[in-house]
């Protein structure tokens, strides 16, 4: 009998594929901070709000789910009182009624508190207790000279009462201010009873590769939650903060379009 001729391509048993199950990621939750109550005024409208304009929108931005509302500090106790017209604890109170899901912020200049100049030990400690009594849940304390020995007082009388810790460190471009220098700060924050970590970058100039080498330095030296505060002056915010968010920061500061880019925070 003749052979058999070879099997066509048609006929010929194909390979068996092994199916492979592809393991889905969740989605990483990431927190925004909304800072057009603080800095977004203050960055573009020399914090000239006042409390009657930002009543209409607390309702809408309260459903939002920000992780928290940056509303107070900085420089808007002392534009209340000087331009205003209006008592700044007041304001706190006000908005503190008015926001009941969602958490509120301040920035604290250390042992300036909201001044521009040093103030007493006993100032800082009744400020802080005043602060957190009138409704504040976290307050970032920060330096501009990232010498924490202005961030002790404040940091400890937060701790006290009960309010969340960040501290934070001003970034620059400088031989000296290198990752080592960072993570050391970032350690030092930590031993100081830091709930989390902020990476304040508030001339709008770190690049993208630079926030994801802190936020990882920062991460590995102390698992601690970070946050990322920038500005927009450089045109660079936006790509720091989705850099960072990879490297696995947990929360952005951004504020409202009408508050936003510029020499404020990205939208």
């Amino acid at each position: 009998m003749p052979s058999a001729a070879p099997a066509g391509p048609a006929e010929q048993k194909a390979p068996e594929v092994q199916s492979v199950a592809v393991q889905k990621k969740e989605p990483r939750k990431v927190g925004i901070t909304d800072t057009s109550l603080r800095d977004g005024h203050q960055s573009l409208m020399a914090t000239r709000m006042s409390i009657e304009d930002m009543t209409p929108i607390v309702e809408m931005m309260d459903d939002v789910g920000f992780h928290s509302m940056e509303v107070w500090g900085g420089a808007t106790f002392d534009s209340c009182m000087r331009f205003l017209d209006e008592d700044p604890w007041e304001r706190l109170r006000t908005l503190r009624k008015l926001f009941k899901k969602t958490k509120l912020q301040m920035l604290l200049r250390g042992q300036n508190v909201v001044g521009y100049r040093h103030y007493a030990d006993d100032t800082v400690r009744e400020f802080v207790k005043r602060a957190v009594g009138n409704g504040l849940d976290i307050i970032r304390v920060f330096d501009a000279l990232n010498d924490l020995r202005n961030m002790e007082v404040a940091a400890d009388q937060i701790k006290k009462e009960g309010a969340h810790l960040q501290l934070a460190f001003s970034f620059t471009l400088s031989p000296v201010h290198s990752l080592d220098a960072f993570a050391k700060l970032s350690r030092d924050m930590k031993s100081m009873g830091a709930d989390s970590i902020c990476i304040k970058d508030m001339a709008g100039i770190i690049s993208p590769v630079e926030t994801a080498a802190l936020v990882r330095t920062i991460k590995k030296e102390t698992g601690l939650p970070v946050q990322i505060h920038s500005h927009y002056t450089s045109g660079m915010a936006s790509m720091a903060y989705f850099a960072g968010l990879e490297a696995g920061a947990d929360v952005v500061d951004c504020a409202i379009s009408p508050f936003a880019q510029g020499t404020s925070q990205p939208p």
